[in-house]
């Protein structure tokens, strides 16, 4: 019933449009503090930094993460000037417990210049650990030649166990931040996020909070992560300290939580750095822009799956349907779906890759008529027979797909061979996904051609499910935009345009064959008789 799909389509884009303006209003009490109007009150609680005083960076390793002794001094910043950033790379002395598959630790101290940190009341630390466990990632090989490299090579002598079990990772980064910005608090409104952050004294009838430190744990990424060994008794430790906003900390405080949240729910260090590396490979601003696009997407996709699902659940004859592109997007999406497992990646993107698979092979069962039979354990497949129209539609397909390998196949296979001679993987296996999902995703938009050549011959475009084009294109052009504001390869960013040239020369079918209202579709009606009301139908 229409008005029934209608009303469920309402519905959800009224919760979507609520789910918006409360999201909203959350990140605006997150990144928005009130401060203190009137800097006498005695509620206000003023900054340390606004007396200008002299400070001093140092940054010790431990191997607990305490203040109570057995520090290592391996950085110390004499003339601390809060308001310049700066990058500095040291080496830093791991001791044999860390090589043993240990920790260690990193106390950050922020204090007065000219004494230690111990000595001084009013300083203020932070604790940031320099190790994390992780699987190593698997050694690659060239499949010609069997040529290892040197990781794998120092792994072999270990067993194969040492590839399987999680072993200490260096964290090559520590990025650290200080509000510069001399904010009054209120302390009738001190958010609760910046309180574990904040330490006060009292100076006289003033109430001063020390400097804001913030260690930023979104900064530490797998890419920068360093496997330890016997081997090796120093590292390299590159130490970059910049400015913060308030708003920023803020927000980076409720991120670094949610992490962590993940990772106590069982979520790797990899998922955990996808997730990181959409905050820190962001700009702020772009970052929210981001999530408004990424929520519409989210509702486009809705309703195209919507309407696909509807179309094909309706569909009774493939006439004018390529059922060879039907066929293309069920193996790609498939292929798709093992690269990502083969990738170990995230179960956010893994788990709908999934369902999608399945929906594409629900759909090349309805495209070719299959019905299944179990005889016991064993399936038996009856696939139905096509009428004359359709016959026609499969000829056509045919003869498209003919031209279409003439270009396909070897570019394919050029591209494996180029793979399997130059490049490195962990087995043959990968090799395979590896070579199957690079020709998806490079040649994988030349299957949307045969469809093309059908609508052609039949000089109609009335069969296909232009609800659910409409709402992937506009999916598509959102893609685009984002492609070609971030900084991509340019390999992909024709990727990500060719599908819409495609889409382009769709759009033009659409004004060129413009729909027969009185032709009869699939079902056996015509445009007219299904605008009447089902009562006056029975009557005529």
């Amino acid at each position: 019933d229409w008005s029934t799909i209608t009303s469920f389509t309402t519905l959800i884009i009224g919760v979507f449009v609520v789910y918006v303006l409360h999201t909203c209003w959350v990140m605006y009490g997150i990144v928005y503090t009130k401060p203190c109007e009137n800097t006498k009150f005695e509620n206000c609680i003023k900054p340390y930094l606004a007396g200008k005083p002299r400070l001093q960076l140092s940054i010790y390793t431990a191997l607990r993460p305490n203040a109570d002794g057995g520090h290592t001094l391996i950085y110390k910043e004499e003339d601390f000037d809060v308001d310049s950033k700066f990058e500095r790379t040291v080496n830093v002395s791991i001791p044999k417990k860390t090589r043993n598959n240990g920790t260690l630790y990193a106390l950050a101290f922020v204090h007065q210049a000219g004494v230690t940190p111990w000595q001084d009341q009013k300083q203020v630390h932070l604790v940031a650990q320099l190790t994390t466990y992780m699987v190593p990632k698997p050694a690659e090989v060239s499949l010609i030649s069997g040529e290892e490299t040197p990781q794998q090579k120092h792994r072999a002598e270990g067993g194969d166990t040492a590839v399987e079990r999680p072993v200490s990772h260096w964290r090559s980064r520590l990025t650290l931040n200080v509000v510069s910005e001399e904010f009054v608090f209120d302390k009738d409104f001190l958010p609760s996020d910046v309180h574990r952050f904040l330490r006060v004294f009292q100076n006289g009838k003033k109430m001063i909070y020390l400097p804001l430190l913030f260690v930023d744990e979104l900064s530490n990424r797998v890419k920068d992560l360093i496997e330890i060994n016997n081997t090796r008794t120093e590292l390299p430790l590159t130490i970059s300290y910049d400015t913060i906003s308030l708003g920023k900390l803020r927000f980076w405080i409720h991120m670094q939580d949610a992490v962590y949240s993940l990772q106590q729910f069982g979520f790797t260090e990899k998922d955990a750095d996808e997730i990181k590396g959409i905050f820190v490979d962001t700009n702020l601003y772009f970052l929210a822009l981001t999530f408004f696009v990424a929520a519409f997407h989210l509702l486009f996709d809705f309703l195209a799956f919507k309407n696909d699902i509807s179309f094909w659940k309706q569909k009774k004859s493939m006439m004018g349907m390529s059922s060879k592109a039907v066929l293309w997007r069920c193996f790609s999406t498939i292929v798709i779906f093992m690269y990502l497992f083969d990738e170990q990646t995230s179960l956010l993107v893994l788990i709908p890759a999934g369902i999608g698979s399945l929906i594409e092979v629900w759909k090349v069962k309805k495209a070719f008529k299959i019905q299944i039979f179990w005889k016991g354990v064993r399936p038996t497949f009856i696939f139905g027979k096509s009428d004359e129209s359709e016959k026609r539609t499969e000829a056509y397909d045919t003869l498209a797909m003919k031209y279409l390998s003439y270009v396909l196949y070897p570019l394919c296979i050029g591209g494996a061979v180029y793979a399997l001679v130059f490049l490195r993987y962990k087995s043959w296996y990968s090799w395979l996904i590896n070579s199957l999902v690079n020709g998806v995703y490079a040649f994988g938009f030349l299957f949307m051609l045969p469809q093309l050549f059908v609508n052609y011959k039949f000089k109609s475009v009335a069969h296909l499910p232009w609800k659910a084009f409409m709402y992937k294109a506009f999916n598509t052009f959102i893609d685009d935009v984002f492609a070609f504001v971030i900084t991509m390869p340019t390999s992909h960013r024709l990727a990500c345009f060719r599908d819409d040239v495609v889409f382009l020369v769709y759009l033009y079918q659409r004004w060129l064959y413009p729909v027969d209202k009185t032709r009869m579709n699939e079902y056996g009606l015509s445009y007219d008789e299904e605008e009447k009301p089902k009562g006056k139908a029975h009557r005529d």
